[in-house]
Parts: C-alpha cells; structure tokens; sequence
C-alpha cells in the first residue's frame, strides 16, 4: 500500500470514528417542559414558557467538549391567568418588545457521575446576563435510539440579578419572592 493510500485510510477510520463519539440532538418542545415556580404570599404560581428551542452536542469519548444552547421565546409565558401573562410580558417586567428572547449558553460540561454532569454556562434574560449552573441527569440512555430524556435542575434564580423587579411600590406590597425555582424536563431527538 503506498503512503498516500494509507493516509488516505487512517484518515477516513478517523473521521468515522469521530462521527460515532459525537451526536447533536435538539429539544422536541412536544415532551419537553420548561417551567418555574415562584411563591406569592402563602401560594405558589407555577409557569411555563411554551415555545423554545435548543441543541445539545454530545461527545461520548469526551463528555468535557459536550455543549448545550437554548432560546425561550419569553412571549410563550404561560401562568394561566391571561392578564398576569399580559402583565409579565409588559415593560414593567420582562419587557418582551425590547427583550424578546432568553438564551443559555454553556462554557464547560463536567461529569458528575455515570449519567449526569455540571453544564456552567450564560443565561440571559431580560438584558442581564449571569453565569448559572445547570446539573443534569440522563434519564434515557444515550445508545442507538434517535431520543434521550434529561432532567434539569439549578439553585433558585434571584430575580434581581436580571432586573426583573416591579416598580418599588408594587415590589413592597406584591408579597413576590426575590427567588425563581427552575423546572426543566427535555427530551431531545438526534438531528439530521
């Protein structure tokens, strides 16, 4: 076999080995959920944003090179009351006409165990962006299924962090907590 035909050979088991350690799968909105709680007084409102999007890479050899992104449509906010809705989308708080999406970038992924990590990465929202760590767990096996299912979870989001506060008076009397638990459940297929 001549040089050039042997290059041309490790080449090519390279590069397919490669393409086997790697996948990308992005979320399917129909068995994902992205939601948040957050206490009022002595209720709690639950929420959830309807339309989103996002990819995760997934480096089996290795999972350090992993990345995920995300965007949510904060239009898609979803409390069941309409006018609470309407209130949220408005200047006063989200302010979706100059703010119209909310992105989560990942920096690093760490493995934590056999089926779970640490994805460090940049949320924003609302202008503001702050480094949030997601902890994620498979729920599915990554094998040779075109779906997996993870679990997400992260500490409680202060809203002032993102400049997410009414206007004073109504902060003092809302009873809002300063604090946002986060409820995120996707299930992703491999792209194409």
């Amino acid at each position: 076999m001549r040089l050039q035909e042997l290059f041309a050979a490790a080449l090519i088991a390279s590069v397919s080995s490669a393409a086997l350690a790697n996948d990308a799968y992005k979320f399917d909105p129909s068995g994902s959920a992205i939601g948040f709680t957050v206490h009022q007084f002595l209720g709690t409102t639950h929420g959830k944003f309807t339309s989103f999007s996002g990819k995760i890479e997934v480096d089996r050899e290795h999972p350090e090179n992993s990345s995920v992104t995300a965007q949510i449509d904060v239009r898609s906010i979803d409390t069941h009351i309409k006018k609470r809705d309407d209130h949220l989308r408005s200047p006063e708080f989200f302010n979706v006409e100059r703010f119209p999406q909310m992105t989560f970038r990942s920096r690093t992924v760490k493995r934590t165990g056999p089926q779970s990590g640490d994805v460090l990465g940049d949320l924003t929202m609302h202008g503001m962006t702050r480094p949030i760590t997601l902890h994620v767990k498979l729920l599915t096996p990554i094998n040779e299924t075109s779906r997996t299912r993870w679990a997400v979870m992260t500490e409680p989001i202060s809203r002032s962090d993102f400049n997410l506060m009414f206007a004073s008076a109504a902060e003092a009397v809302s009873g809002i907590s300063q604090t946002v638990a986060i409820n995120i459940e996707i299930q992703a297929k491999r792209a194409q």
